[in-house]
């Protein structure tokens, strides 16, 4: 069975997609990594505890208030976070406070947001604590796992947003955004999400979101034919390529292959002509 993000790697780049589960090589941990780790981990935290947390407002609270509520809160988490990755952190030579400092920014205007949110839910409906809760929309899900035998496909999606039966999927990125709309490869990982969500859950998803978070802009994307047939032509092209023990081409991009933390093994041809013919004497 793919995952989600193993469709969306297919279009970054095929042969790393080959070397790593064909070959089974794996990708050194580097810096973007646990920063995006961190950030994600911190905002799914974020999400599992926020039920507890408006529950526990009983009582009304001036804006300022409750923004330095959520603003302690939400230091708290991304500061176990933290903690809880300190032997990656110090293993790659990033400082603890740093990565803090680096993180905190868009986790405060996250804080911001929903305080901005929950105050005007209290002073428009006048409750508090489960009530509160109740009428809140939207809820929140994160880091669902979610897997289809039909499609043959699973993933893990970062938020999902629930208004009543309706789910719109939400997939949060690090990282540089286009100028406009989102980066093909996010579009088809949504896409893919939207696919699962249907199949599992017997629902249309209408639309989905990329946020981000470097930029802190919510791109939207429409869920329509041309994107579900996208998705499941790619999955059946991943398919093959796995299956055929063909090693791709070289990706057209120095950029890509630069960043690349399997372009020592990728350039290696005799190791890989040795593999290749042991991968066929196999089959």
């Amino acid at each position: 069975m793919l995952s989600v993000t193993t469709l969306s790697s297919y279009l970054y780049c095929p042969r790393k997609i080959f070397l790593q589960h064909v070959l089974e090589f794996k990708e050194p941990i580097k810096p973007p990594l646990i920063h995006g780790t961190i950030r994600h981990e911190t905002h799914d935290n974020i999400n599992k505890t926020e039920e507890e947390f408006v529950t526990n407002i009983n009582t009304f609270m001036r804006l300022e208030d409750l923004k330095e509520l959520y603003k302690k809160h939400y230091s708290e988490i991304l500061r176990n976070i933290i903690r809880e990755h300190r032997e990656e952190l110090e293993n790659l030579n990033l400082n603890l406070g740093e990565i803090f400092k680096k993180a905190w920014p868009l986790i405060l205007i996250e804080s911001e947001t929903r305080a901005n949110n929950i105050f005007h839910f209290m002073t428009t409906y006048k409750v508090y604590g489960k009530d509160l809760w109740e009428k809140l929309t939207p809820k929140i899900q994160s880091e669902l796992e979610i897997e289809s035998e039909k499609l043959q496909l699973k993933g893990i999606i970062d938020q999902i947003e629930v208004y009543g039966n309706e789910f719109v999927p939400i997939e949060l990125k690090t990282g540089s955004s286009p100028k406009k709309g989102i980066w093909k490869n996010h579009r088809v990982q949504l896409g893919a999400y939207a696919l699962l969500l249907e199949d599992v859950f017997n629902t249309k998803i209408k639309e989905g979101f990329v946020i981000y978070l470097d930029n802190n802009e919510r791109r939207h994307i429409s869920i329509n034919p041309f994107l579900r047939m996208e998705v499941r032509n790619l999955i059946k092209k991943v398919n093959s390529l796995i299956q055929s023990k063909t090693l791709p081409k070289y990706c057209d991009s120095i950029n890509k292959c630069k960043v690349c933390g399997l372009r020592e093994q990728c350039s290696n041809e005799k190791q890989l002509k040795k593999l290749l013919k042991r991968l066929k004497d196999k089959a």
